[in-house]
């Protein structure tokens, strides 16, 4: 549920600028026209929101991520995902659900999530 709600949350981070996009024509004599980018990826979008965020729960900026530093985030996207599917768990569910995510990102079983790690993880292993 984690994966489905980062990956909504990638989609809305682009749609202003897909909005911007779409609200300013340009015509032929204006400007001339340009090869169309292939869109990012959910992959690399993750990637960019895990790189910007990462450094905010990263407390001893040690570039990885302990099970506290780990969990405090999940938690937050937790919270946010109840927030925006109305539904509700006790904080009991919350810790054992944060528990498990964390062993399942740490995939190399370190007891810290790098960012390749947490990429991977959010990407569903990709």
């Amino acid at each position: 549920m984690i994966r489905v709600l980062t990956l909504s949350m990638a989609m809305l981070i682009s749609l202003p600028a897909a909005a911007q996009q779409a609200s300013s024509p340009q015509t032929e004599a204006t400007a001339p026209s340009a090869p169309s980018a292939t869109p990012a990826s959910p992959a690399d979008s993750i990637a960019s929101i895990v790189d910007t965020e990462f450094p905010a729960y990263d407390a001893n900026s040690d570039n990885q991520l302990d099970k506290s530093e780990f969990s405090r985030w999940m938690v937050a996207l937790k919270g946010q995902e109840m927030k925006t599917t109305g539904k509700t768990l006790a904080p009991a569910e919350i810790t054992a659900w944060a528990d498990g995510a964390f062993a399942t990102a740490d995939a190399d079983k370190s007891t810290s999530v790098s960012k390749a790690e947490l990429i991977s993880y959010l990407s569903g292993g990709a």
